[in-house]
């Protein structure tokens, strides 16, 4: 598997000037508001988001100071849809550690999730980027109607195929898209090429989540969250919409019974993932998944070779092989 510092290696310089930007816009003369945003940023994550912004941007032209707001406006907005995501699910745990809900509480976490959102709107109108704020908006649109569309297939469990990569689409494609696009859009690409990058974010994103959706049927602790954490929230992905799909009319119904009824024991769970190991639905999830990541990879094919090219390579190979 590619090694993310090896990747970051072309845009090295300007993700560590991302990181000070970055810092900068989330500053607060609210003391309460510095010390949560210290956490935050004390327990971030691989930040792939703002990666593919810089990349993008050095693949398609110049690094701009654009670039460094397109990277900011959507770390914000990135931010503060996992901190509200937290709250919605209930979730005490983030990458392993206690989420923000966990130490602070929802209304703290709403509140701060809100502050971000109102940073990431404040630095674009301000650097006049409205261009990126356009791009950025109508992914935070599609987030949310994505949210709101499994929940409303969670809740009658007639989900299919169809409507679960409109979900995946909306909900995680959309944003790495807007990072693919603004990232052309900040260095001067035109808008054949600023097309281009978008549908190859989509496809990134699509094979992001899938591969998000697997970890559900691993073993317990190996991504630092439990397995079945899906299936107790009752949200239904590919693998076992896949399996539902291709399986008896009896046996569909015995396991969504068995979901519907009550919570999700430990006992439940490995039943569906059981279910699922035997009727194929992991291996189908994973071609899909690695047909969206072939789909990526021939756009990125259609740029010049470059290093910010191969590195986003390496980096959509990452995508799909990381183990959390």
């Amino acid at each position: 598997m590619p090694n993310l510092d090896n990747i970051r290696r072309p845009v090295a310089e300007e993700m560590k000037t991302f990181q000070k930007t970055f810092r900068g816009a989330i500053h607060s003369n609210v003391t309460l508001l510095n010390i949560i945003s210290s956490y935050i940023l004390h327990n971030k994550g691989k930040q792939m988001r703002p990666l593919f912004v810089f990349l993008t941007a050095k693949m398609t032209g110049t690094i701009t100071d654009s670039t460094y707001t397109a990277a900011t406006l959507i770390e914000l907005m990135h931010t503060a849809t996992l901190i509200h995501d937290d709250v919605v699910d209930e979730s005490y745990e983030r990458r392993g550690l206690f989420s923000m809900n966990a130490i602070w509480r929802s209304k703290l976490s709403v509140l701060m999730g809100d502050y971000f959102l109102a940073r990431g709107l404040m630095l674009a109108s301000r650097k006049r980027d409205h261009d990126l704020l356009d791009i950025v908006a109508d992914a935070v649109n599609e987030m949310s109607e994505g949210e709101l569309l499994q929940l409303q297939k969670s809740r009658k469990l007639n989900i299919d195929t169809a409507s679960y990569y409109e979900v995946i689409r909306k909900k995680t494609a959309t944003l790495i898209a807007a990072c693919t696009a603004s990232g052309a859009k900040s260095s001067g690409a035109t808008q054949e090429e600023i097309d281009r990058v978008y549908q190859m974010g989509i496809d990134i994103g699509m094979a992001f989540q899938i591969k998000d959706d697997l970890f559900d049927y691993q073993p317990l602790g190996i991504t630092g969250k439990p397995a079945g954490n899906d299936l107790k929230e009752k949200k239904f992905t590919l693998p076992l919409i896949y399996a539902l799909e291709h399986s008896s009319r009896s046996k569909k119904r015995s396991i969504l019974k068995l979901i519907r009824n009550g919570s999700m024991s430990n006992n439940k769970i490995f039943q569906v993932i059981d279910f699922v190991r035997a009727h194929d639905g992991l291996d189908f999830a994973e071609k899909k998944m690695y047909e969206f990541k072939k789909k990526a990879e021939d756009i990125l094919n259609s740029f010049p070779e470059s290093a910010a090219r191969q590195s986003l390579l390496d980096l959509v190979t990452f995508t799909v092989e990381r183990n959390k």
